[in-house]
C-alpha cells in the first residue's frame, strides 16, 4: 500500500504517505464549493507531472555530471468546466544550469518520458517550455 486517505468533512482530505509518514491536506477548489486552502487533487495532478519530469531530470543529470540546483517550474491547471476536468497543464522550467546544449537536449527529452506524463489522459494537453 502506498498511502491512506482519510475524508476528514467540509470536501477536504487527508492522505499520509506510508513509507515517510508524510501528510498531504487537499480542500475542492473555491470554484467547485470547497474551501481553497490547500491543493485540490486536480492541482496534484498538475504539480505532479512538474515533480516526475524533475525527478527523471534529476536521475539523468546526476548521470551525466549536471547540476539542476535551484531550477524551477511554474505550473498552470486549466480546467474543461463540462464534464469538469483537466483540459490543459502548462510547465514552464527555468532552468539554472550552465549544461551544455547537448546535454539540454537530452534532459529536455527525458523529461517527457516521466511516468506521469506518460500516464496522463492524451486529451490533457501537456504544453511544456524549457528556459535555460
Amino acid at each position: 500500500m502506498t498511502s491512506k486517505v482519510t475524508y476528514q468533512g467540509e470536501l477536504r482530505t487527508s492522505s499520509i504517505h506510508l513509507q515517510s509518514g508524510t501528510e498531504i491536506i487537499t480542500d475542492a477548489p473555491t470554484d467547485n464549493h470547497g474551501r481553497g486552502e490547500a491543493f485540490s487533487p486536480t492541482d496534484m495532478v498538475a504539480n505532479s507531472l512538474a515533480t516526475c519530469m524533475f525527478s527523471i531530470m534529476g536521475i539523468k543529470a546526476r548521470e551525466i555530471g549536471v547540476n539542476l540546483e535551484g531550477s524551477t517550474a511554474d505550473v498552470t491547471k486549466v480546467m474543461q468546466p463540462s464534464p469538469r476536468k483537466i483540459a490543459k497543464i502548462e510547465v514552464v522550467f527555468t532552468m539554472k544550469s550552465d549544461a551544455d546544449e547537448k546535454s539540454r537536449v537530452i534532459l529536455e527529452r527525458v523529461a517527457h518520458t516521466c511516468p506521469v506524463g506518460l500516464s496522463l489522459h492524451p486529451d490533457i494537453v501537456q504544453d511544456i517550455t524549457f528556459n535555460w
